[in-house]
């Protein structure tokens, strides 16, 4: 008679316990991967103790051991579940076209659309869409002196180590196609999450990847429902995911996956909140290694790299062209210009005319992620000029960075400025750009924003406070700013600017004229933010 249980011997006991260590894993995600309730049953195999036959088999595969050299005296006549549980032979191509067109209204539904800022109704993706270049090569992490930065020309400053003319860029859909595992960072409002969305639709709509299968997952919402499981598997989310287009049978996932036929978009690792970045950072890990031969494809803030993934490429999304600039502001304008197309064209015509005009340069700075230059074309389209007061213009994008951008998208960020308030971020930033600026300081060494930040919170608090505790805060001050915000940017390894020129000389010129009256605090701004951002060297005059 067939044995129903099986234990492991003393000796199978030491060769699994040391393929469990290998693995990384605690026994919860071993019992995950068997796809047990409880993780009794993987107590009771490592303790060697009688263990249902065909769950200590599945265990053993797991571990990649061989289950007859674990196994007490293993039964002759069982039969290995190689032998005995012969799946049905599938026609993966034709299994991979079914779940593409159920799967296709939900994947248009989910990623065909987008929602502008301050637009009340969606655009097609199609209608919009830009492609984007990639960077191979992640400038925060050169090495450089800040000598010599030092002496860059305003003009080039917010193109530093972000695209120049003569870095090699690749477009972002040959990034996919060459790199099996791909992590895409950026700044706030380069595009992101419009990325994977675009990915999605082309190969929902078989212009791109058309034998896998698509499937977008925001890590946000992944976040949220694996803590009201109490589990966080993306198996599992997977399988909730395709019972909403009518695939029931968990078998089928497992068979994509199985046969490398998926391509999964994984949105917003930056997004998630701390406390549970790690379970999800480990989930992730785990599931691309175990289906490692699907395509992989993550979105973060370049900030928050530091959250590392084995066996993901990093890059990084360059900005946009003038050529791309272009393109997008004739999208824009035919999409959102009520009349006609041809209104839309000329409209888009006369705004690159005035963008490029000498005096707009400014704008041209800004206006090289698709969110600024979005807000860039919304103002025109309503007042058929730039703001002359710029001030206004930095004072919106200021506003989008600082809350409204992350607040329309339900975004909840982690609160590290000790309770700061948004009139105490606003002061902070102000004292860094005037006490920078005023020494002709473009770059800065990381020690040298912390030093300027612990004199604020110290003043803040007006308690004096551990220098070790304080150094501590400043550092995780510095990097909230620059994760949440992307006020400040990490240009190489530590040296930092402000995100954007205007920026700097926009805080500048607030904290110079805070003692002024109110009647005269706009004129006084908007005249000096003019002068000290003229690029043929008003600046030594501040």
């Amino acid at each position: 008679m067939v044995k129903r249980s099986l234990e492991a011997s003393l000796t199978g006991i030491q060769e699994a316990k040391r393929a469990f260590a290998r693995k990384g894993w605690t026994q919860d995600n071993l019992a995950a991967e068997v796809n047990l309730k409880t993780r009794q049953p993987i107590w009771r195999f490592f303790s060697g103790r009688p263990v249902e036959r065909h769950t200590f088999i599945e265990i053993c595969l797991i571990l990649e051991l061989n289950w007859r050299e674990i196994a007490t005296n293993p039964p002759a006549e069982f039969l290995g579940i190689e032998e005995y549980a012969q799946p049905p032979v599938v026609d993966i191509d034709k299994l991979v076209q079914k779940v593409r067109s159920q799967r296709f209204e939900k994947i248009q539904d989910q990623c065909g659309i987008l929602q502008l800022l301050d637009i009340s109704r969606p655009v097609a993706i199609d209608d919009i869409y830009i492609d984007v270049n990639i960077l191979e090569e992640i400038a925060s992490l050169q090495y450089l002196e800040i000598s010599d930065l030092q002496n860059l020309d305003p003009k080039e400053f917010d193109r530093f180590g972000l695209g120049e003319a003569d870095e090699k860029q690749i477009p972002g859909t040959q990034a996919v196609e060459r790199y099996s595992k791909l992590r895409v960072l950026g700044k706030p409002g380069v595009g992101k999450t419009t990325f994977l969305q675009y990915l999605a639709i082309q190969c929902n709509q078989n212009a791109f990847t058309a034998n896998q299968v698509p499937i977008f997952i925001t890590l946000k919402n992944f976040a949220e429902e694996s803590i009201v499981t109490n589990e966080f598997s993306l198996l599992k989310y997977i399988s909730q995911e395709f019972l909403t287009s009518g695939i029931s049978d968990p078998s089928v996932i497992e068979t994509l996956l199985s046969a490398g036929r998926v391509l999964l978009l994984l949105d917003g690792m930056d997004e998630v909140l701390h406390q549970q970045s790690n379970a999800v950072l480990s989930e992730i890990r785990r599931f691309s290694e175990k289906y490692h031969t699907n395509q992989f494809v993550a979105t973060c803030r370049t900030a928050v790299q530091k959250l590392r993934l084995r066996g993901f490429t990093d890059v990084e999304i360059a900005p946009f062209t003038l050529e791309q600039i272009r393109a997008f502001a004739q999208k824009w304008f035919v999409a959102f210009t009520k009349t006609n197309i041809q209104d839309g064209l000329a409209k888009s015509v006369e705004f690159i005319q005035k963008l490029e005009l000498a005096e707009n340069w400014q704008f041209r700075q800004l206006v090289v992620t698709p969110l600024f230059l979005h807000l860039a074309c919304w103002v025109f389209h309503g007042q058929e000029k730039f703001p002359t007061k710029r001030t206004d213009f930095y004072k919106e994008g200021l506003d989008l960075l600082l809350g409204k951008w992350d607040e329309a998208r339900g975004i909840e960020r982690d609160e590290v400025y000790r309770g700061f308030l948004l009139p105490q971020k606003l002061k902070l930033l102000s004292q860094i750009a005037a006490a920078t600026f005023e020494q002709g300081q473009y770059f800065f060494e990381q020690r040298v924003v912390e030093q300027y930040i612990g004199d604020y919170i110290q003043n803040l608090n007006n308690v004096p406070m551990d220098a070790e505790e304080l150094q501590i805060e400043s550092e995780a001050a510095l990097k909230a700013i620059e994760a949440q915000h992307g006020l400040l940017a990490e240009r190489a390894r530590g040296i930092f600017s402000f995100s954007y020129l205007a920026f700097q000389e926009y805080f500048t010129a607030r904290k110079i004229v805070a003692s002024h009256n109110l009647e005269a605090f706009g004129q006084a701004l908007s005249g000096l933010v003019n002068h000290i951002t003229d690029p043929t060297g008003a600046k030594s005059s501040c």
